[in-house]
């Protein structure tokens, strides 16, 4: 999932891509670049493509209760909430 021009990362950064709105629904075989959550969310597991869980890598720290407005960029493939709410977002398929 690269960058393919300026235009693209800022319609990434605006929003304006489809979004999936998810609760304590496990969402599984996804390609989402980002999630932000409105309010204090609770990860009850979380799979990213890109983060590693070796040489002192704290992936299973996002298995955690994170703040309202905290949001994550990273290629997740499945996450599920105990609590809360995130919006995931994805690039849209045309």
């Amino acid at each position: 999932m690269a960058i393919e021009n300026v235009q693209q990362l800022l319609t990434e950064q605006m929003g304006k891509n489809r979004c999936d709105i998810i609760s304590t629904t496990n969402m599984t075989s996804k390609d989402y670049y980002c999630v932000h959550f409105p309010v204090e969310s609770e990860i009850a597991s979380i799979t990213a493509t890109n983060a590693i869980a070796g040489g002192g890598s704290a992936i299973a720290g996002l298995h955690t209760t994170v703040p309202a407005g905290t949001t994550i960029f990273l290629q997740i493939t499945q996450i599920q909430l105990t609590s809360g709410v995130g919006l995931c977002y994805y690039e849209q398929v045309i």
